[in-house]
């Protein structure tokens, strides 16, 4: 589904460059979930920017279902954000003055979609995230949990390819976090989502199947979870970025 090839990223003037990717590359098959790790200023969030579109690579090619996303213009990426992919954020930005309903197929109709096939598309959705009670109310008459699920719906309507977590849980605490995971781990067995996510907590991380770990813009190491449960998986992701080098806890 998804391949980086070679990408390197460059931000400043001439006098003073920084390079925030090297030649970093990978592939994501379709229906995986794949998490992004490293300490602040690893690059994880620059990779993050330049897949989602939000930045454009100095070098190298990002292509989702052989679609060179790097050669896009402005006019098409916009475009290509709203169908083919998907965004999870921190604090869920759903929109106070639209119902649950609005929210969730609000791509949709920005696309000029049919209402009838909108409505459908949003109920389907909702009722395989267990939120179709809750069509007609607005964000703040609902639950934290049920924003998520909304969110997650949302993110998902439209069909998009890739769902993009930054930071998904770092504003949530801990039984909110673990509620989030679960239901991102859901959607990736059903209806088999594919999932990048980037995260500095190995918690988080050891719900994915592959971790990538980055240093100072490179690839560092990967870890494959394969039959092993989500604790040991947890520890070895954490040995990991103990060998990553300085203090554990600037990722962890």
């Amino acid at each position: 589904m998804l391949q980086v090839q070679n990408i390197e990223k460059y931000y400043g003037s001439k006098n003073n460059v920084t390079k925030a990717l090297d030649r970093v590359s990978f592939q994501v098959k379709d229906g995986e979930f794949l998490a992004i790790m490293g300490a602040s200023g690893s690059g994880k969030t620059t990779l993050l920017n330049c897949v989602s579109t939000i930045d454009r690579v100095s070098a190298g090619s990002i292509l989702l279902d052989g679609v060179r996303v790097d050669e896009l213009s402005e006019a098409e990426l916009a475009r290509f954000r709203r169908e083919r992919l998907g965004f999870v954020f921190q604090d869920f930005n759903l929109l106070d003055t639209l119902t649950i309903e609005e929210n969730i197929g609000l791509a949709l109709a920005l696309n000029h979609r049919d209402p009838g096939e909108v409505q459908g598309r949003v109920r389907e959705m909702a009722r395989k995230l267990g939120i179709i009670d809750i069509l007609e109310k607005f964000p703040y008459q609902v639950s934290g949990g049920q924003k998520q699920r909304a969110a997650c719906a949302r993110a998902m309507v439209a069909g998009q390819s890739l769902l993009l977590a930054d930071e998904p849980t770092g504003a949530l605490d801990s039984k909110a976090s673990k509620n989030l995971l679960e239901l991102m781990t859901a959607v990736n067995r059903d209806p088999g989502a594919t999932i990048l996510m980037v995260t500095h907590d190995a918690y988080s991380a050891s719900y994915a199947g592959r971790v990538l770990f980055l240093k100072d813009g490179r690839v560092f190491n990967e870890l494959f979870r394969g039959d092993r449960g989500r604790p040991v998986f947890y520890h070895e992701i954490l040995d990991v970025l103990a060998a990553l080098g300085g203090d554990v806890s600037d990722v962890i």
